[in-house]
């Protein structure tokens, strides 16, 4: 449903670094880079955006969740945000509560937003 999201950034260097970290295990990468706005996703095609903060007052918490197509990406995703220093929300694990595949993993961008990895797939 969705062709790309956008999300503004305290500092879009320190975000661009973390967010190559943690998408590149999940098969993104910088597909467009402008400077202060840079697209991540699966060349040609950028999904995911981040640029500068230019409108609003204060943080509002997003939630961004990225499909990952193996559990063994859900840790790897997990592991390289955890070594670029984000904060853990929730470790991997199943979350039947949404259905009895759904395997995730949480943690905190330089912003402060919830940023997942989920595989829906039986392990």
């Amino acid at each position: 449903m969705l062709d790309h999201v956008a999300i503004q950034c305290a500092d879009v260097a320190a975000s661009a670094s973390f967010y190559d970290a943690i998408l590149e295990p999940l098969g993104a990468v910088r597909v467009m880079d402008f400077g202060e706005v840079v697209g991540f996703g699966v060349a040609p095609h950028p999904s995911f955006w981040i640029g500068p903060q230019t409108s609003g007052e204060g943080f509002r918490e997003a939630h961004i969740a990225f499909a990952a197509s193996s559990r063994n990406m859900v840790q790897a995703f997990f592991d390289a945000a955890v070594n670029a220093g984000a904060e853990v929300l929730h470790a991997p694990r199943l979350w039947p509560e949404y259905h009895q595949d759904y395997f995730g993993a949480f943690v905190r961008d330089p912003d402060g937003n919830n940023v997942e990895a989920v595989c829906s797939s039986p392990e």
